[in-house]
């Protein structure tokens, strides 16, 4: 049975603490992120240490370094989500293409636009033409 433990760190520390974890043959298991109830963005990187799933965390920022340099793949589609689906930026990800929500959904910041389906479709139909 795997034990989670909680470490903060700083924005600062995100690439080493990557660094570190990758060296040491430890996979990513997912970043994730959520606003707190004082309204404080949270980004938690996961990396599965044997007995022990490491979550550290970050508090209140909102622009962060990318590690898709040191864990490619696993990182990126993470990273991009979040792109898409909150107020976050991380520095040196690819974001040109969306992942899965098309443009009209979204304000320009990352935050959904909650739209009545009958005005999308009617954006979509003069978009077409």
């Amino acid at each position: 049975m795997q034990t989670n433990r909680k470490i903060e760190i700083t924005r600062d520390e995100i690439l080493s603490t990557a660094r570190e974890m990758r060296e040491g043959g430890h996979l990513l298991i997912c970043i994730h992120a959520h606003v707190d109830k004082q309204g404080e963005t949270v980004v938690t990187y996961d990396y599965d240490c044997g007995a022990e799933a490491r979550c550290y965390e970050v508090r209140g920022e909102k622009v962060l370094p990318s590690i898709v340099p040191i864990y490619d793949a696993a990182a990126e589609w993470a990273e991009r989500e979040l792109c898409e689906l909150m107020d976050l930026t991380f520095e040196g990800l690819d974001t040109s293409e969306r992942l899965f929500l098309p443009d009209n959904l979204l304000d320009g910041q990352g935050q959904i636009i909650v739209t009545p389906v009958n005005v999308l479709r009617e954006r979509n139909q003069e978009e077409g033409q």
